[in-house]
Order: C-alpha cells, then sequence, then structure tokens
C-alpha cells in the first residue's frame, strides 16, 4: 500500500557545513512524502507529486506540521536510564559511583528486559528511530534490547559490553567468555530484520590486552559487525590508558593495534585527540559520535568538530544517557550548539539536522539505508510540531525562514514536538 505524507519536508542531502550551504539541503514548504511497503517512493512539492497520486494512495495530511528523517543516536548507555541526572562526579568517580551499580542490576534478566522496552519507547518518544546502543557485561542485555527493537520494527545496533579488569568484580568477564558470548550474540542477532550488532569493549581501561585481542580477532572474523566504544572523554581517563600502554602513540593507536578501528568503529567522545589521530581515524574510516550533553555533565570537555570535519572524520550526535541527560536529539543538538560556539565555531540548524540524521548514518555506515528521504531509503521519519509549546508556537510563528524556525525548534523542543514517530512507513503507538 503506497501513503503520502504532507506537511512541510525537510532533510539534507550532505553536510551543510558551518555556512549553511543551501545545496545540501532540500526544503519543500508544501511537501509532500510518499512511501510504499517501508520505503520511500518520492519526496518533494505537493502540488506536482499529488498530481502522480492515484485513487491507492492513502493521504495524510498535517498542516502546520515539518515531516524529518528519524533522529539517529550514534551513542546511548540503555542500562543506565535510571541514573540519568545523577548529581556530581566526574567520569572515572561516575561509573564507580553511579554506572556500575547500576549495570549490576542487569544479572536479573527480566529486570533488563523490562528496561528495554521503556528506553525504546523514550527513544521513540523523543523521535529517534535508529541507535547504537551499549549493553550490560550480561549477554542477555543484548538479548533484551534486541528483542525490544525488533518487536518495534527498529533498526538498532547494540553488543554486550566486555570488561575484565579494573571494574567490580560482578561485572567482569574474561577473555574467553567474552569472545565466546560476543559471538554467540553475531550469530544470533547480527543481520536479522533491522538488527546489527557491535563488538562492544567498554574502553581500553576497563580491558585487558587480552581481551582487546580476542575482540580484534571477532572483528576480523565479521568485518560486516560495527566496534563500539569509548575513546578520550576525560582527561584522567586519558592520562591512566598512557600509564597502562606506555609503548602507544596514544589512546587511539591502542585500539588500532588490536584490530578495533576499521569501518563501522564507532568511538565515543574523542576529545583528546591530536591531528595525527584524527588522520588515521579518517583514513581507517573509523566515525565519532559527538556527545555534548554528557561531556559538559561531566565536565569532560569540548568536542572539536570543526576540525573533525576538515579531516574528514565521520561524525554523528550521541545523547549518551546517562552521563547525557535527555534522550531527546533536539536538546542535544542544542548543546551542541553552546560547545561549539565556546570554540568559536557555528552550528546552524541545517547542520544539526544533518549530525542527527544523515551525518550519524554516515557515521554508522547506514547511509545507503536511512539518514534522509532518498528514493529507496527506508521510510523512519518524525512529525515536528513547532507549536508543541505556547512559547516555541509564538517563536516559530516569528521566524521568516526554514532554517530560522528549525534553529528556533532545536532551541526549544523536547518530545512535546514530535507529533508522530514512523517506524518503516508505521506510526508507533505508545
Amino acid at each position: 500500500m503506497r501513503q503520502a505524507f504532507r506537511a512541510a519536508v525537510l532533510h539534507c542531502l550532505a553536510d551543510p557545513g558551518e555556512a549553511s550551504d543551501a545545496t545540501a539541503v532540500e526544503y519543500f514548504d508544501d511537501g509532500l512524502l510518499i512511501i510504499e511497503d517501508g520505503f520511500v517512493i518520492a519526496a518533494g512539492d505537493a502540488s506536482r507529486l499529488l498530481a502522480q497520486c492515484g485513487d491507492d494512495v492513502r493521504l495524510h495530511e498535517f498542516p502546520g506540521k515539518l515531516i524529518v528523517p528519524g533522529f539517529i543516536d550514534c551513542h546511548v548507555h540503555f542500562p543506565q536510564l535510571d541514573i540519568i541526572a545523577s548529581y556530581g562526579e566526574q567520569l572515572l568517580d561516575w561509573l564507580d559511583r553511579y554506572a556500575y551499580p547500576a549495570e549490576a542490576r542487569f544479572a536479573d534478566e527480566a529486570y533488563a528486559h523490562e528496561v528495554a522496552g521503556v528506553f525504546l519507547d523514550e527513544l521513540l518518544r523523543n523521535g529517534t528511530t535508529t541507535a547504537l546502543v551499549f549493553g550490560t557485561v550480561h549477554p542477555h542485555s543484548a538479548d533484551a534490547i534486541f528483542n525490544a527493537a525488533e518487536a518495534r520494527g527498529m533498526r538498532l545496533v547494540a553488543g554486550k559490553v566486555l570488561m575484565d579488569i579494573r571494574c567490580p568484580e560482578e561485572l567482569q568477564d574474561d577473555p574467553v567468555s567474552a569472545y565466546a558470548d560476543s559471538k554467540t550474540l553475531i550469530e544470533r542477532w547480527h543481520g536479522r530484520g533491522r538488527l546489527g550488532y557491535a563488538i562492544t569493549p567498554r574502553f581500553a581501561l576497563t580491558s585487558s590486552e587480552e581481551q582487546l585481542a580476542a575482540a580484534g580477532r571477532l572483528a576480523k572474523e565479521y568485518p560486516d559487525v560495527w566496534v563500539h566504544t569509548h575513546l578520550a572523554e576525560n582527561k584522567s581517563e586519558v592520562d591512566e590508558i598512557a600509564r597502562q600502554y606506555p609503548d602507544h602513540r596514544s589512546y587511539l593507536d591502542v585500539y588500532d593495534h588490536f584490530g578495533l578501528l576499521r569501518e563501522r568503529s564507532v568511538f565515543a567522545h574523542c576529545l583528546r585527540i591530536d591531528n595525527q589521530d584524527r588522520s588515521v581515524l579518517a583514513a581507517k574510516g573509523g566515525a565519532a559520535a559527538f556527545c555534548p550533553s554528557s561531556n559538559l555533565f561531566l565536565g569532560s570537555g569540548l568536542f572539536d568538530l570543526r576540525a573533525m570535519r576538515a579531516a574528514n572524520v565521520r561524525c554523528g550526535l550521541g545523547t549518551d544517557v546517562g552521563g547525557g541527560t535527555s534522550l531527546s536529539l533536539l536538546r542535544t543538538a542544542s548543546e551542541a550548539y553552546k560547545v561549539l560556539h565556546l570554540q568559536d565555531q557555528a552550528l546552524p540548524a541545517s547542520r544539526a539536522l544533518y549530525l542527527a540524521t544523515l551525518g550519524a548514518a554516515e557515521a554508522l555506515y547506514l547511509d545507503d539505508k536511512i539518514g534522509n528521504f532518498a528514493v529507496g531509503k527506508e521510510a523512519d521519519f518524525v512529525i515536528l510540531d513547532p507549536a508543541g509549546t505556547l512559547l516555541s508556537k509564538r517563536r516559530t510563528d516569528a521566524a521568516s525562514s526554514i532554517e530560522e524556525k528549525m534553529f528556533a525548534l532545536i532551541m526549544l523542543a523536547d518530545d512535546r514536538h514530535i507529533a508522530a514517530t514512523y517506524i518503516a512507513g508505521e506510526r508507533y503507538e505508545f
């Protein structure tokens, strides 16, 4: 069955950059998005496309609304949902005080499944249709998030955490079990429907050399799975890595040495890396998850988007809950604007949208499937309501361009501005 959705339509064709290149963005004030069997058939001016629609097309009209591609979260921890907005601490102390105790609760399989469902519903409520997700060390945490995503028809990449040193004993695996459990999960879930698996060492600090080597073997054996970990988030963490791996040039070099830097490798944060690291990251096809909310909340530092993109590193936004303070990528984009503004960098609304959609899809090597409304892509999209609050209605009514309206939405919006979320063309009902 063909369906057509009429509203304003906005999506990115490429990175608009700091200058907001108009050729990288497509906008239709009275637009039409046509889908069939969960895929995009056309997107353009309603006046032109309506004439091509036959009687078999079901038309949905959303006057005053804006259709954008579904948001893509490049880094988030579903087991940390219940510790979001926990007071104080920087990264390493925060892990000990909040994250590890929260993750220990996931030894209870029923609890893991309950949280997974709530977590994904919250993502969808905020317009996020795809995510790259950390589980816990427990293999059933990966089963839980995959089962919940499959039930909702979501495109999702996730994995169980690998962690065998410098962490609580109840959260440790070992190199042999980490390899075996991950392999079993890959065989069970990777490529099943819209699901993908990520080999997930927490970070080099909590994995022995033997475990990182085992993760590298998995990455070599399964070149089409993802690698998902943290990189250079916090000064104390980076200093500890230098002491733990004194023979390596940099933190990134540790991952590279063990075969964990390649296409489909996504590194969260990347705050304390140099130009040589950026060049290597780009050359080998790795990507960076820009997590401004958690970087500010944990006092970690400021992401240098300009340097990353100048080096041709793929970049997308990540909420990084629970260190991040919102599952909304609109609110996360508003934090990104502030982080970049502090460094004399610009983030126009069009580029913020790119980082939450097409740029994120490129970072995950999923841009052939999602990220914009190119013909043949999966029809994951969001209906934004500029009148979600009285204040946002007043502000967007006064806007003289779509760039101004979208920027105001990024600054003011939350889940009240998500009128509907569609997964493969089907509206998700909460």
